[in-house]
């Protein structure tokens, strides 16, 4: 029995798809034995756990990126920490700084993540849901309801849980945990500001 091998082009395919390391996208597909999707989804896990040992460690080095909308009608500054200049001047960083600063531009999210959203706004949509919910649910059904629509919220409002703009498969926060997979460095996005004309 010849066990299964990638071929190049399976390979390059799967690294345009997600800007992983040659080596990992090859190791990706052997383990998903060539299914691309699972090679896709098993690189995002490894880039999550990956982005979990580097939490710790200090990212203080990086890049403050600005985008300006076609038209000159919104703006956005972006923050986006890495552990080393080194790794800053990477061309991939500054692609990713860039492409969270669109995508800031496009969704417009009001909070970095969900522990940033403060504790009486979280309480003030909870009420806000609760009141919402049908007559005659039980208390469990009830508090289901509510972390759903909860979660939903945090989904369009934070940038870390919103989908990203240019790929629609992937969180701003997976696709940050694909870049630390990538460049081995702890990444964060600092902190951001997004300017509309008139607002």
């Amino acid at each position: 029995m010849i066990s299964y091998q990638p071929k190049a082009e399976e390979i390059k395919a799967l690294r345009e798809a997600t800007s992983a390391p040659m080596m990992d996208c090859r190791k990706a597909l052997l383990d998903a034995a060539g299914d691309a999707d699972r090679a896709k989804t098993l690189l995002l896990e490894r880039g999550a756990a990956q982005a979990a040992k580097k939490a710790e460690r200090v990212a203080n080095e990086g890049l403050v990126t600005s985008y300006v909308h076609a038209g000159g009608k919104i703006g956005v500054l972006v923050e986006v920490n890495s552990e080393t200049d080194f790794v800053a001047r990477n061309p991939r960083f500054s692609e990713l700084s860039r492409d969270i600063a669109m995508h800031i531009a496009a969704m417009s999210p009001q909070y970095l993540d969900r522990e940033s959203v403060p504790t009486e706004v979280v309480d003030r949509l909870r009420e806000e849901f609760a009141a919402g919910v049908p007559a005659g649910k039980s208390a469990e059904v009830g508090e289901k309801i509510v972390a759903g629509k909860l979660n939903k919220w945090f989904e369009e409002h934070c940038l870390l849980d919103q989908t990203f703009v240019k790929d629609d498969s992937v969180t701003v926060g997976d696709l940050i945990h694909r870049s630390i997979g990538a460049l081995g460095e702890r990444i964060r996005v600092r902190r951001f500001a997004r300017y509309a004309l008139g607002e």
